[in-house]
């Protein structure tokens, strides 16, 4: 089957590795291999209903509520299927609490009296993109995701989204104390008012990541490693080094075919974070 796939809304994506990436996080990675994958086309295609409303909430925090599991997208580590039509910055992807390595858990306790308001927060505090789920368990799941950097908090004791409360954050695992304690502080570095000027994008820029999806998306279409690589490094580079003694543009090529394949088949996992 070519990598090509149509969505429900009539659009068709010949190469996803053109989707600006620039801002792209682990999990915005994650998805574009993952939606390459047929097997998980196949399972969207067969997911009933395709397409779960979501809401906007007044804070632009976009949630998606379920009333029961979906089990074919939680073995691929979504709550529910995704459009693999559309790249990660046209839709909502809300990816499983059990495929996600860290996440950040606090406790919402009500804010006490007006001498407490300065410990008090509301997730419009944190001026980043935001994805909200809430499963069958009643717990909201909220992606946070700017510039490449993510954050996944778990709140519990906060019926309402939009509300104002004081957190109590929670260590957990104390063997990955480091992580969670990276995880905090990019917590509180999303609600500083010079975020943007502030952020280094981890994997936007990274160029392994990119060129492994265009080998991916070459080599699903049936090119051949020298296509590949014309595709991946240019015409001039390829006609000066592809039949040299050095065999290191060539095995560059294979690997990031077969990192990208990796990836689409499961790898896409480690890119959660």
């Amino acid at each position: 089957m070519s990598p090509s796939v149509v969505s429900s809304r009539g659009r068709t994506d010949h190469n996803g590795a053109s989707c600006d990436s620039t801002d792209y996080a682990g999990a915005d990675w994650a998805w574009e291999f993952l939606r390459r994958n047929r097997n998980y086309v196949a399972d969207w295609r067969s997911s009933v209903p395709r397409d779960l409303p979501y809401l906007t909430l007044k804070d632009g925090t976009q949630l998606l509520r379920l009333r029961r599991r979906f089990p074919r997208a939680e073995k691929w580590g979504l709550y529910t299927c995704a459009d693999p039509g559309l790249c990660a910055h046209q839709a909502p992807i809300f990816w499983h609490r059990t495929a996600l390595k860290r996440i950040v858990r606090l406790s919402a306790k009500r804010p006490s009296d007006p001498d407490g308001a300065a410990a008090a927060r509301v997730l419009a505090d944190f001026k980043v993109r935001r994805t909200a789920v809430i499963g069958v368990d009643g717990v909201p799941l909220v992606l946070l995701k700017e510039r490449g950097l993510q954050v996944p908090l778990e709140i519990r004791g906060l019926p309402v989204l939009t509300a104002a409360f004081e957190p109590v954050y929670e260590l957990h695992d104390l063997a990955d104390l480091s992580g969670q304690t990276e995880l905090l502080r990019q917590l509180q570095r999303f609600a500083e008012p010079n975020l943007r000027a502030n952020q280094k994008p981890p994997f936007g820029s990274d160029d392994r990541l990119r060129h492994a999806l265009i080998a991916l998306d070459e080599s699903l279409k049936g090119k051949t490693y020298r296509q590949i690589a014309i595709a991946i490094f240019g015409e001039k580079k390829v006609a000066e080094e592809w039949h040299g003694y050095s065999q290191f543009l060539k095995d560059r090529t294979r690997r990031l075919v077969a990192k990208g394949t990796e990836l689409m088949n499961g790898g896409y996992r480690d890119l959660l974070g």
